[in-house]
């Protein structure tokens, strides 16, 4: 059986993933997020919902206990300080697998004028982000960090995914695409080890994305 726990366990990205999750009968979930209530129709004897905050360092020591892996869907102006919470939780249970969801554009690997409109209008946002892949690329976790273009709620998984350094590709992705590599690197847990994935839908090049 394998034990994943997930942070930010209500987010749009996060509960498509759990769904996925739970229709394979060897993994166990943790889902850890600020109101319970949001998840609570999940609880049953695969599933364990614990109200608390990420940025909460000795709640989210006590949550990683007995853990396989860890899924972080976390946002916010306090990201840097959540990712440093993280990964020093994970350093006090002997942890090593993280799979962490960050953005696009954050290495302004985001070529072309999708590049400068991206840049332009995520701003601030990049720098934040990119300072929280950081405190992961400089610790000794087994992470993965998952760049989603921009995202989109279409019933499809489609994606495909370049690396740290190369040149981004598309414009978008749906965030069920995303739930599944997700579900993948969870349950394959020796997969794209200290990497950082660019994740797009193919043939979506384009300026910016198709509904801006």
């Amino acid at each position: 059986m394998s034990k994943v726990l997930i942070l930010g366990a209500s987010g749009r990205i996060a509960r498509l993933a759990e769904t996925q999750f739970l229709a394979d009968s060897s993994v166990e979930l943790t889902l850890y997020l600020r109101n319970a209530q949001r998840v609570a129709s999940l609880k049953s004897d695969r599933v364990r919902v614990v109200e608390g905050d990420v940025t909460d360092q000795a709640a989210l020591n006590r949550v990683m206990a007995g853990q396989d892996v860890v899924y972080a869907n976390l946002a916010g102006q306090d990201i840097v300080t959540q990712a440093q919470t993280v990964v020093n939780a994970m350093h006090a249970n002997h942890l090593k697998r993280l799979i962490w969801i960050s953005t696009l554009g954050i290495y302004d690997e985001v070529p072309g004028k999708f590049g400068k409109w991206n840049n332009a209008t995520l701003g601030d946002y990049l720098t934040r982000y990119y300072q929280a892949a950081e405190v992961l690329e400089n610790s000794d976790l087994d992470y993965t960090i998952i760049r989603p273009a921009w995202l989109t709620d279409n019933d499809e998984i489609d994606y495909e995914t370049t690396q740290r350094h190369d040149a981004f590709k598309g414009t978008e992705v749906s965030r069920k695409s995303i739930a599944a590599l997700v579900v993948k690197l969870a349950t394959h847990p020796e997969q794209a080890v200290r990497a950082s994935l660019g994740v797009n839908k193919p043939n979506t090049d384009g300026d910016k994305p198709a509904w801006y």
